[in-house]
C-alpha cells in the first residue's frame, strides 16, 4: 500500500553512468532528497565536477569511482571499493551500437554486452545479497522501450535491453519476498547524449522525454512504494511499447525498419 505523503529517501544510493545524461539526473534527484552518493562512470573529470555541485547544493556526502564497467567482474571489484551499505544501486550506465548488424565491429559489440548486461548482472549480484539480508533495499535497472520488441539497426542494443528487462522482473519477484525492491525502468527516447552518439533516427520509434521526466517516473515508483517489476516512462511511450507487442513481427519489423533509416 501507498503511503500518503511518502517521500523515498535512501541514505546511500549508488548510480553508474553518472557523468551526464538521466545518470546525472538520478543523482541530483536523490542529493536533493538527501541521500549520500557514489557517482560511477568513466569521466573523472565529470564526476568530480558533479560531485562538487551536489556536495555545495545539498550538503551531502558524495564519492566518485571512475570505472569502466567493462572490464570483468566489475561488480565484484566495485564491491571492494565501495564496502559501505548501499541502500538504492541504479543500473544506469550503457550505450549502444547502431546500423546493420553485418556491418558492425565484432569489439563494438562486446563492449556493448559487457556493459549493458554482463555489468548490470555483476553489480546486482555484488549488492543484491546484503540487502536480502537486511531485508531491505532497492535496485533500478534502466532498460529501454526497445526491450519491448526486435529493433533492426539496433539488433545488439535491444536484445540487451530485453535481457535487462527479463532479468529484473524475475529478480523483482525473488527479491519481493525478502522486502527488497527491483524493478526495470523503460525510458523511451531521451534528450542526452546518447543521442548525439548513434544519431537521432534511432529516436523514431518513440516519444522525446527530458532525463528529469524519465527520473521522475522513477521517483514516483518509489514514493508509491508500489511493488512492480516494470515501469515505462511516459504514458506515449507506454502505449507504443504494448502495442508493439501485439503486432506480428512480419509487419512490425519492416516498420520499424523504414522508420529508423
Amino acid at each position: 500500500m501507498s503511503r500518503r505523503g511518502f517521500r523515498y529517501r535512501p541514505g546511500r544510493s549508488l548510480v553508474t553512468g553518472a557523468s551526464s545524461g538521466i545518470g546525472a539526473e538520478f543523482a541530483r534527484a536523490l542529493a536533493a532528497r538527501g541521500s549520500d552518493l557514489v557517482l560511477v562512470a568513466r569521466r573523472e573529470d565529470r564526476l568530480t565536477a558533479l560531485a562538487n555541485e551536489l556536495e555545495q547544493n545539498h550538503g551531502i556526502h558524495c564519492r566518485t569511482v571512475a570505472w569502466d564497467l567493462s572490464e570483468d567482474a566489475s561488480g565484484r571489484r566495485l564491491r571492494e571499493i565501495v564496502p559501505e551499505q548501499i541502500d538504492l544501486v541504479v543500473n544506469n550506465a550503457g550505450f549502444a551500437v547502431q546500423g546493420p548488424f553485418a556491418d558492425g565491429d565484432a569489439d563494438d559489440f562486446e563492449r556493448l554486452i559487457a556493459v549493458d548486461i554482463r555489468a548490470v548482472v555483476d553489480i546486482c549480484s555484488a549488492f543484491l545479497p546484503d540487502m536480502i539480508h537486511r531485508r531491505d533495499g532497492t535496485i533500478v535497472n534502466v532498460a529501454s522501450t526497445t526491450a519491448f520488441q526486435p529493433v533492426p539497426s539496433l539488433a545488439v542494443y535491444a536484445a540487451a535491453k530485453a535481457f535487462v528487462l527479463s532479468f529484473s522482473q524475475s529478480l523483482w519477484y525473488e527479491s519481493a519476498q525478502h522486502g527488497v525492491r527491483v524493478f526495470a525502468l523503460n525510458p523511451g527516447p531521451t534528450r542526452t547524449e546518447f543521442f548525439d552518439v548513434i544519431g537521432d533516427t534511432a529516436a523514431a520509434a518513440g516519444t522525446y522525454q527530458t532525463p528529469a521526466e524519465v527520473v521522475a517516473t522513477a521517483l514516483r515508483t518509489l514514493d508509491a512504494r508500489r511493488s512492480r517489476p516494470q515501469v515505462i516512462s511516459g504514458r506515449r511511450n507506454t502505449v507504443q511499447a504494448i502495442a508493439a507487442g501485439l503486432v506480428p513481427a512480419r509487419v512490425l519489423l519492416p516498420t520499424l525498419a523504414r522508420m529508423l533509416h
